[in-house]
């Protein structure tokens, strides 16, 4: 088996398969703690596989006809599932004998929520607006200036992507059931916190309250990596695998972990820190203000700062990282030994990084994402071989590497998934049935 695989997720890989959302297994298997009220794991088996039968929904839970009868049927009642018009129709027209009506499948009723997904980013901010089943309604992107700025500034600026986004579909904030945000730094997801982020000059205390004060809906904020590894699980490579990990390369270096087809975020809601992870004693300077993590040596300011003396353009790195990277690559790829020996040390510290996660999660398969996967010198072959090298696998067969390749609106996607999630466990959840509403 190679130890690497490329994947190309676009704008449409998503619907590749029908539905969005893990692909539930081994549901009986589960442990206890993660374990969903029956209405809620049967509405996002219907989500999941886009379209399906009650029969069909009984024999992959194994759960009783009755049983999924019956809850199916609340679920219509309040306006979650509905059945297809197509198999209304054909039972309509169907005639009446002694062998019964035909199978009816059943949908996610799409209108019964919309959620926005929005990223803060260090260039530009994106936002998706989607409905209950997961289908993209709208996009949109707004650049910023990628420097530290105050919540009220960047609190501003997500107001000002929300009504623009919102006016493209002729709706209003109104309409939205939630929001899912996510941003660079260490986010507390319970408590809405942001500890510390290189986009924030002071620490976000208090975060998510102000964003539901001044946008007037519920809001729910997650670190970045953490959005894309939602992304991976709801709508990429990662439905059908109940244990992976997702490590993104951008202007930092991020890690997400699924573990029984459910996000882990740590005790604290702040794991999963892969960039800030040491690599090496008193070593380069990280925008954390600490030294020796590893994004201080892979994340895009890290190669920039070395591009600058490489490519004699120090002027040029604070004013334009990324097209000092677009030079340095293009100086590589014409084999500027410089240039080219600037990602072989990124690419030996990625290798690095990687083989503690294996050796740390030993997860099914570990997806590089992210805008700089464009830089193939950071996963060649040598660097996945190096990796594989430094990890005590024994008689196993070593941890799998992907590279999916996704376009900017990835983050935003995955912050729509982080929006359903709430949305759903609210409503047909523990959530419901603590509030009465089940």
């Amino acid at each position: 088996m190679t130890a690497l695989d490329t994947y190309r997720a676009g704008q449409g890989a998503d619907r590749a398969l029908s539905g969005c959302g893990p692909l539930l297994r081994d549901v009986a298997h589960m442990p206890a703690a993660l374990q969903r009220p029956l209405r809620q794991t049967l509405f996002e088996y219907v989500r999941a596989q886009g379209s399906t039968t009650r029969a069909e929904m009984g024999r992959a839970l194994g759960v009783s006809a009755a049983s999924v009868s019956a809850a199916t049927g609340e679920l219509i009642s309040e306006g979650f599932l509905r059945e297809t018009a197509e198999a209304e129709s054909a039972e309509a027209d169907a005639p009446r004998s002694g062998r019964g009506r035909p199978p009816v499948s059943l949908q996610v009723a799409a209108d019964a929520c919309h959620v926005i997904g929005m990223k803060l980013g260090d260039l530009r901010h994106t936002a998706v607006l989607s409905d209950f089943a997961g289908q993209r309604l709208a996009e949109l992107s707004l650049p910023t200036r990628p420097h530290r700025k105050s919540a009220a500034v960047l609190i501003a600026e997500a107001l000002a992507l929300v009504d623009q986004l919102l006016a493209k579909q002729g709706m209003a904030r109104s309409d939205i059931s939630c929001i899912g945000v996510g941003m660079a730094g260490m986010v507390d997801y319970t408590t809405g916190n942001v500890p510390w982020s290189p986009m924030l000059d002071a620490p976000g205390t208090s975060l998510r309250a102000q964003f539901e004060a001044a946008l007037g809906i519920p809001a729910y904020l997650d670190n970045d990596a953490n959005l894309l590894t939602l992304a991976e699980l709801w709508f990429g490579g990662g439905r059908g695998k109940s244990d992976f990990a997702v490590v993104t390369i951008e202007h930092g270096v991020g890690m997400g972990l699924v573990l029984f087809n459910q996000l882990y975020r740590g005790a604290r809601g702040m794991g999963m820190e892969l960039g800030h992870t040491k690599v090496q004693l008193d070593g380069a300077l990280c925008r954390c203000g600490k030294r020796g993590c590893l994004e201080a040596y892979v994340a895009d300011y890290a190669l920039a700062r070395e591009a600058a003396t490489a490519l004699d353009q120090h002027a040029s790195f604070s004013e334009s990282p990324l097209a000092l990277l677009e030079e340095l690559f293009a100086e590589a790829r014409r084999g500027n030994e410089a240039a080219l020996s600037i990602f072989r040390r990124a690419g030996r510290y990625l290798a690095l990084g990687l083989s503690n996660v294996a050796q740390m999660f030993d997860p099914e398969v570990i997806i590089l994402s992210g805008g700089r996967m464009q830089y193939d010198y950071l996963y060649a072959r040598e660097v996945l071989a190096e990796m594989q090298a430094m990890t005590l696998t024994g008689a196993r067969v070593p941890a799998r590497v992907e590279i999916h390749a996704w376009g900017d609106l990835v983050w935003a996607q995955g912050a729509v998934a982080l929006a359903l999630g709430q949305v759903t466990e609210e409503r047909l959840g523990v959530g419901a049935l603590r509030s009465g509403a089940a």
